[in-house]
This record gives C-alpha cells, structure tokens and sequence, in this order.
C-alpha cells in the first residue's frame, strides 16, 4: 500500500461567493441601499479587524465575470467560526440583494513530503523551520490586489492515478513542480487548504498577486509539470480585485475600486497593516493533498534552517519585550564605550542571516535569481551574499523593511544549496558587526588588522568563533561575525583597550561607522 504523507492543520478557510440581484438593488429606495450599504460595510469592517474571533484574518474582493460578483474570504481557527461569520452576513441588509452561488470550505495544511524532519519532532525541529510551518498554517491575508481562487484534485484514474504512486514518486515530482514555481518569488503569493471531507476538490489553491498575468503565467507554465498535466485535475477558475470595505458603496454604484479616495485603506489589511507587512514575495504555487508544501517557493522544508529576522539589531525572530531590553542596555552599554551599535541600515530594518557551505559562485547564481524577484516589491532593502576570508562558508544578508517579509524571504533562502545555520541559532551569545564599509585604499589595511584582531580573539576566554566576510560584489563592503560563550565575553572585548585602539585607528579606514548588531 502507498505511503501517506503525515500533514498537520491549522486555520480553517471560507470563499464566499455571492452575485448581487441587480435588477432590485436598482429599484430598491434609496433608504434601503443605504442601508444595506452600511451594514455591509460594518460587517466586512469588523471581520477584517477581527472583531468576531481572536485570531484569523478576512478580506473581500470584486470578481470579474458571470460566475459571482463579490468573494468574502475568512481565515478562522475553527469551523463553528466559519459558520457565524458567514450566518452574520445574512443578517445584514445586504445580504437581501445577494445570492450565494457557490463556496468553498477548506483548512489549511502542511505536510511531511518535504518536511520530515518537522513531523518526527516538531519541538527540536528548527526554529525557522517551526516559524515558517507556522506562518502556513496561519496565514496572513496577503496585502497583493488581484486574487484567483480555483479548486483541484489528484486525479484517481486507470492509468495515471496519483494514490497508486509510491511516496518517493510523488515526492519527486513535487520538487521538480516547485522548481518551477520558483521562477515565481516576488510575484505570487498563495493560500494552500486541504478540502478532502470538506467539500468537491480536495484542494482550494488561493493566488495573489500586484500583477494578474503573473497569476496566468504560474498556472500555464505549471501545466507542463508532469504533476499535472498527468495527475491535476481542476475545477472553475475564480479572478478579483481586493477593496477595503469603505468602498462597498462605490463598487455598488458601478464605480472602479480600489478608489483613490480610499487608496490608503486598500493598502491596509488586519487592523491595518500596512501594504508589505504580509509580503510573501512569492511563495511559489503548489497543490496536492500534503502536497502543497512542495511549493512555496521553498521546493522542500520552507525554511528548514530558516533565516529568523532581526529587527534592527534585535534578536533574531524574536521580538518580546525582555530581549528588547536587553539589547537596548547593550546598546547603551556601548554607547559608553563610544561605539555605536546602531541599525544594520541606520533605519527600522529587519535582516535574516544564513550560511552555506556551498560553491560561492553557485550560491551567488541562486541568490541573484532569488533577488531579481524579491526586488519587485518596496519592501525590499538589500540580499547579498558574503564570502569568509578563509572560504569555509559563506553568508547570505537579506534586509526587509518589515519583519513579515524578512521571514517570508527566509523560506526561499533557506533551500539555497549548502545551507548549514542560521545567525542567532547557534549556542551562545552572537554578534556581528554588519557593513564595515571600508574606504578602498585601506582595503588591504582593514583585512591584515582584522587578522591581528583574529590572534587576540583566539586568546580571550569564550570566544568560540569570528569570520570576515565580504561582499562578493563589492570587497569593500565587509560582514563580520563573531560567537562567544556568553554576552560577558563579548562584552569583555569590546572594553579592552586593544579594541578601542582598533576602533579609533578604523576612524580614518572606514567610509562610515560600524554598526554592531546583536543576535540570541
């Protein structure tokens, strides 16, 4: 018998479809269009804010076509909460001009096809791992405006049935189907939930996008995938535009929505994120009953040894109040000894840090494919790619704008070749002074003190490990990182006199000051 895939669940999922009865909603007094308009709105409002549940997300968007006009999606924890949002529409005036066509219930699943590790242990599984597992099965809505939504199955036929296939099979043309929908980070966005028991298909595969042809492109270069032009099988394809819900009344009166009058609000999701806290920046499209993790834009584990963010200088992924106050009082600490221990960019960015011990020229072929699509959203600062000066490994620095998109971006980076760790998951205290940039004519200067400085280190107590590394584009840009046994240590060498001659000499090597960033 054909090995199942061990899957986990997580939130529970609703497209609600609904046609609105022109005809009476053009005849109806001008009172009860008000009205209904209101209510409506307050009902669309309140589930967007979460006002109904304690966690979850909602958004509604305008669909094209004869098939349905509005789509209402909720993302709830449980079922009996998919039933009360959808019974509360029906008691608005709204819901009067309004049929429901068609939905969709579905919940939203991982799996263990490329994740096994998760799944025999989810507790010592990597913490990005773990965050990234998390974030599938909790989605945010995501902030793109064009949305297709279309459901599908394995197909279960004579002569190619996907059940009869053994694990290994599958497995293999999965990765293969999310290779292709690499091509696709920064582009597309997708919402995979499991439907078997639930409804027709098996699967409801959810698309965003800022660009509706990246949706088409995905879905027909997708098609030539072995996984499904032989095994998918589809049902009706589903294609909208996201609004805010004050623009309820405009979309009513024929008017084109998103309006500018409310162009910041359509930017504004969840209690109003703003647009980019939940970019995915691709998570490339994949479908199959534990299946779907394939994609992703991960191909595998999505996030296996995951890159965490740091918030400026902040832990890594961690973001709690102790942790933020211990690094301030080391970055006051710090200031006292006249160094400064600033953000990575002198700004609120958040970075993620990984190291490979991959062909630096492969690494970087995959992280400059990776960075073309990352670049097509705002959100993005900088992803380069730093070489050791001993070249045992190298590090990949990829700096967002928001904290959400930093961890998204590690899932990608993560399945870059050769990934061994990730910065402020190794045991101890880490801290990393990022982007010395140094003033060309003292390139070779700046490298022989830091050997020097290397001689010293090996000689203090608790320290375990420093590497210099430099941008593979640009050698004088440098990353340094450094691991001790615990903070006192590293903060032993930061008052030594040997450090601080080494901070005034780099007063006149450096084109701008160190910044000190610190990692749990």
């Amino acid at each position: 018998m054909p090995e199942a895939p061990p899957t986990d669940e997580g939130w529970f999922v609703l497209h609600d479809f609904r046609t609105v009865d022109w005809d009476a909603w053009r005849d109806a007094p001008e009172r009860e269009r008000e009205r209904a308009i209101a209510e409506g709105t307050e009902y669309l409002r309140r589930h967007e804010e979460i006002a109904d549940s304690d966690e979850g997300d909602s958004a509604v968007f305008s669909v094209l076509g004869h098939k349905a006009d509005l789509l209402v999606v909720h993302f709830r924890p449980t079922l009996d909460d998919l039933s009360r949002a959808e019974r509360q529409f029906e008691g608005t005036a709204l819901a009067a001009f309004t049929e429901q066509p068609t939905s969709y219930v579905s919940v939203t699943e991982i799996s263990g096809y490329t994740s096994p590790d998760y799944f025999e242990d989810p507790e010592s599984a990597d913490a990005g791992l773990r965050r990234y597992m998390e974030g599938k099965k909790k989605p945010e809505m995501p902030e793109d405006e064009y949305v297709s939504f279309y459901p599908m199955s394995k197909r279960r036929g004579e002569e190619h049935n996907w059940y009869d296939l053994s694990f290994e099979d599958r497995a293999e043309m999965m990765a293969t189907h999310a290779e292709t929908g690499k091509e696709y980070a920064g582009k597309i966005e997708q919402v995979i939930a499991s439907s078997v028991g639930f409804d027709d298909y098996e699967w409801g595969v959810t698309l965003f996008s800022d660009d509706p042809t990246h949706i088409k492109d995905i879905v027909y270069d997708m098609r030539f995938d072995e996984v499904s032009s032989k095994y998918g099988e589809f049902g009706q394809f589903y294609v909208g535009r996201r609004f805010p819900p004050n623009d309820l009344g405009a979309y009513l009166e024929g008017a084109a929505v998103p309006t500018s009058e409310h162009g910041d609000e359509a930017g504004q999701a969840h209690g109003g994120h703003p647009h980019g806290d939940t970019d995915a920046h691709g998570e490339a499209h994949g479908h199959a009953h534990g299946d779907g993790e394939a994609h992703g834009g991960s191909g595998g584990h999505g996030g296996a040894h995951g890159g965490g963010s740091a918030h400026g200088d902040s832990p890594h992924g961690d973001d709690e109040a102790g942790d933020a106050d211990s690094d301030d009082s080391i970055r006051e600490e710090l200031a006292d000894l006249d160094i400064y221990a600033g953000k990575p960019h002198g700004e609120d960015v958040y970075a993620t840090v990984l190291y490979s011990e991959a062909d630096t020229d492969e690494l970087f072929e995959e992280v400059d494919g990776l960075r073309g699509n990352f670049d097509h959203y705002d959100t993005h600062v900088k992803t380069a790619v730093y070489e050791a000066q001993n070249g045992s490994r190298s590090a990949v620095v990829s700096i967002w704008d928001t904290q959400s998109a930093a961890e998204t971006a590690a899932g990608f980076l993560s399945e870059l070749p050769g990934i061994v760790s990730r910065a402020g998951e190794e045991s101890g205290f880490g801290t990393m002074g990022m982007f010395y940039t140094v003033k060309p004519e003292h390139h070779g200067d700046f490298v022989d003190t830091f050997g020097t400085v290397g001689d010293l280190l090996d000689e203090m107590e608790g320290h375990q490990e420093t590497d210099l590394m430099m941008n593979v584009e640009d050698e004088n840009d440098m990353f340094i990182s450094s691991q001790w046994d615990a903070r006192e240590d590293a903060m032993e060498f930061f008052r030594s006199e040997e450090f601080s001659e080494t901070v005034q000499w780099g007063r006149d090597v450096l084109a701008d000051r160190p910044r000190h960033v610190f990692l749990a």
